[in-house]
């Protein structure tokens, strides 16, 4: 169950950021609500996760599900470059947080 926790929490982390392209300064009300929502809830399920996970390990993989669903939301929405560079070191993220999945031992 914690593993579920930390990858609800790495997307609720691409909610945040997401949130905070529009919050405005933070005079964008919805948006500022978003944000402070979305970061809530994935640093709870963060904390969720590193209770049975080791935080080192837990934190590495949420901020790797949230950097790359970042990068990924940009490429996809917002017309960010996606060269074949940028590809590659993405699936090389995706290979490292695979691997700490698996090394874990949980």
């Amino acid at each position: 169950m914690a593993w579920i926790y930390l990858l609800l929490g790495g997307l609720f982390e691409v909610g945040f950021t997401t949130c905070l392209r529009y919050a405005d300064g933070f005079r964008n009300v919805p948006w500022t609500v978003g944000f402070l929502v979305s970061v809530t809830l994935s640093m709870v399920l963060l904390e969720y996760a590193a209770r049975t996970i080791p935080m080192g390990t837990a934190y590495a993989v949420w901020t790797g599900i949230g950097a790359l669903g970042t990068v990924l939301i940009g490429i996809v929405w917002f017309g960010e470059a996606a060269t074949p560079v940028r590809l590659l070191l993405i699936l090389g993220a995706v290979a490292c947080i695979a691997g700490l999945k698996l090394t874990s031992g949980r």
